[in-house]
This record gives structure tokens, sequence and C-alpha cells, in this order.
């Protein structure tokens, strides 16, 4: 058994499949789950694991060349906007309605416990080298 990093073999599984430019989607429990891409649930129950919690995960697993969110987390999250900025220089910004769209090309999607509107980003994944 591993004793460090992600221990859901699901997840670790997942991420060791992703190549450069895979999308990977880190969504709260409202947001629709596309058909299609990969999906791992770590939903609990409300709140657990955070949106945080998954995406700071995530990033120390994950080479990231770009990253999209819905615009309406500005206002509708401001919390998880402030996050999502610190943690993702550079991040875009699209209508959430696109962010659904462009969701379901995605190779992964990653459901997390937040119940908070808005905590969904789309990693668009890099290369270490």
């Amino acid at each position: 058994m591993k004793k460090a990093g992600i221990l859901n073999r699901h997840l670790a599984g997942a991420l060791a499949e992703l190549g450069h430019g895979d999308g990977v989607l880190i969504c709260d429990v409202g947001m629709p789950i596309p058909a299609g891409p990969r999906v791992v649930d770590l939903a609990f129950r409300a709140g657990v694991p955070s949106f945080a919690e998954v995406l700071d995960g995530l990033l120390d697993e994950l080479v990231v060349e770009g990253a999209t969110a819905a615009h309406e987390v500005m206002e509708g999250n401001p919390r998880t906007a402030r996050l999502l900025t610190d943690r993702l220089p550079g991040l875009a910004h699209v209508p959430h309605d696109e962010l659904k769209l462009l969701s379901a090309g995605s190779r992964l999607v990653v459901r997390t416990g937040e119940a908070r509107p808005y905590a969904n980003v789309l990693l668009r994944c890099g290369v270490f080298f």
C-alpha cells in the first residue's frame, strides 16, 4: 500500500494514464457529469472532500499548462475564485454553460463533495520536461 500521495486506486490509475493536452474536470456535486470521460467520484458527503483539498492534491500530482473556470465563480463563489486565481496563474474564464460543453471533452472527471456553486475547473495537462 502506498504511504504517500493519492491513495484512491481509481484516481491514481486514471492520473497515470493522462497525457499532454488531456483535460481533467474537477467539479462540485452539482456539476452535470458528461457521458464519455472516466469518472472518479470522491464525494462522501456535503463538503467532503472539499474542492480545495482535491485541487491541491491533483496539483501535487499533475503538470498543468492551462485551466478554465466559469466566469460566474467570481461573483457566485468569491472564495473559490480566489483559490483558483492563487493556484492557477493565467486562469481563463468562460460562461458556465460553455464550461459544461468543454467538460464533455475531458479525459477524466473528478467529483468532489463540494456543495458551493461554481466550484469547478477544467485543467489541461502539460508535460514535465
